[in-house]
């Protein structure tokens, strides 16, 4: 060790500039080594866990209620007012398939679910309709209009 506290090695054998390893090598250098290499990889374990500590599951528990219940983020922020839209627009989709399938006859019920996607594709203008059922336009709105009347009546009835 030099006067300044610094153990005399060639550069290559250790990074750390206070410890230099030589033949005759001091065990207070070996030991400043071990622990800055030991601080090094504690810093670099909180570093990484610092850049995920702002990940977060919906999953997650924040809480526990007061009978010893968890409670999620998925709690907290899920509206029970979307899932009964969601509920209650699916009923109605199917009650409207059901009543253009039953109150329609077929070239009105393929007109409707054309117009209006019904059949998961994407909803056709009067002119579109017109030209892939080989109809004029005019025709197709008189048809449509006959049929969403029939509509009405059958959910309303």
């Amino acid at each position: 060790m030099n006067a300044a506290g610094m153990c005399e090695s060639p550069p290559h054998l250790f990074p750390y500039p206070a410890c230099r390893l030589r033949v005759n090598f001091s065990p207070y250098c070996l030991l400043a080594y071990a622990s800055r290499c030991i601080e090094n990889e504690v810093l670099m374990f909180f570093r990484s866990q610092r850049k995920s500590a702002g990940d977060l599951s919906l999953s997650d528990s924040i809480e526990s209620d007061r009978e010893g219940n968890t409670l999620s983020i998925q709690d907290v922020l899920a509206e029970e007012d979307d899932m009964f839209d969601a509920v209650s627009a699916s009923e109605m989709r199917a009650q409207v398939r059901q009543s253009v399938e039953t109150a329609l006859d077929a070239r009105e019920s393929e007109l409707i679910s054309l117009r209006y996607g019904l059949d998961g594709g994407q909803a056709l203008t009067q002119r579109e309709t017109a030209a892939r059922l080989g109809i004029s336009r005019s025709y197709v709105s008189r048809i449509e209009k006959k049929a969403l009347e029939k509509l009405r009546k059958a959910l309303e009835g």
